[in-house]
């Protein structure tokens, strides 16, 4: 469906934003028909607007739709090094990712998925959802170590993608950030939108979706924190963008401000953040299980040096 559309704005649509009039329109996911109104490709009476700006019924509307994306690459088994299975049953799979995994294929990964790992184990996982994101109901970034839970059956995968929905998941991360943070102990409020430059970051903005990161200092060190975190929400790349705001970005993030020369000394080629614990009601027995990972070698390297250096 690419190409020029031109309609007047239907009367239902008065006074709703523009990139969410063009989502309705067309049937684009909020985030492409913001990602289109922000290329300029929403002209509202021949001008380009704000996605945030009101439409007004009547209003002359004119797009250029963006040409069909490609298919998402098929699930291929592929064994995952380093990726072991912490907990195994009828309905859920909980596994330990190493850094440098996905959670799924996806157009532009050719890397190694979770899913393609499981599917090389022998592992069964729901066939809900994509085909590509089967049994996925939560997700880490590729840089993101730690614990995720997979469904297997299909009870399993309704029932944890409502209760990550409605925020019954306990999520704890492990972070090292740079600096002291004042307070030590506190909550960050604050909404989350796709970068207003990078499309391949995410940034505190005014109009975003509500976040909320509550965290605790475990260890000061001299020219860092290791901090525990209890996730709220659970946008892309939360923790990282909420630390970066308040100027104590995680260590070797150099994506979100991080200082290069720190992440050298830590040896440190990616974000200090580890999913460290993850505890629900499973979706069987309703009782409550909780997991806990391990740091990997190259954050507790990193750990080693800062706790010598004092």
């Amino acid at each position: 469906m690419s190409g020029q559309r031109s309609l007047p704005v239907p009367d239902g649509l008065d006074g709703m934003r523009l990139d969410q009039a063009v989502s309705r329109l067309f049937g684009l996911s909020r985030t492409a028909a913001a990602t289109l109104v922000e290329a300029g490709d929403a002209m509202v009476d021949g001008v380009p607007r704000p996605k945030s700006e009101k439409v007004v019924a009547g209003s002359w509307l004119e797009v250029t739709l963006p040409s069909p994306a490609a298919p998402p690459p098929s699930l291929v088994p592929a064994p995952v090094h380093g990726m072991g299975i912490i907990y195994s049953d009828d309905d859920i799979v909980v596994v330990d990712k190493p850094v440098g995994v996905a959670a799924h294929p996806s157009p532009g990964w050719t890397g190694p998925t979770v899913v393609s790992g499981l599917a090389a184990m022998g592992h069964n996982v729901a066939t809900s959802g994509a085909a590509e994101r089967q049994g996925i109901v939560h997700r880490l970034d590729v840089g993101t170590t730690g614990i995720m839970v997979v469904a297997k059956s299909e009870q399993a995968y309704s029932f944890l993608k409502r209760a990550f929905k409605e925020r019954e998941v306990e999520k704890r991360y492990h972070a090292v950030v740079q600096g002291h943070l004042d307070p030590l102990r506190g909550t960050i409020d604050a909404p989350i939108d796709r970068h207003p430059t990078a499309d391949y970051k995410f940034a505190v903005m005014s109009g975003g979706k509500p976040s909320v990161t509550h965290y605790d200092t475990v260890e000061a060190f001299r020219s860092a924190s290791l901090v525990d975190v209890r996730l709220e929400t659970g946008r892309t790349h939360q923790i990282r963008v909420h630390f970066s705001a308040m100027r104590h970005p995680c260590a070797g993030d150099i994506t979100y401000g991080a200082d290069p020369t720190l992440a050298a000394r830590l040896k440190l080629n990616r974000q200090w953040l580890h999913a460290r614990e993850l505890a629900f009601t499973h979706p069987r027995t309703y009782e409550e299980v909780r997991f806990v990972s391990d740091y990997p070698d190259d954050l507790k390297h990193a750990l080693d040096v800062l706790q010598d250096a004092g």
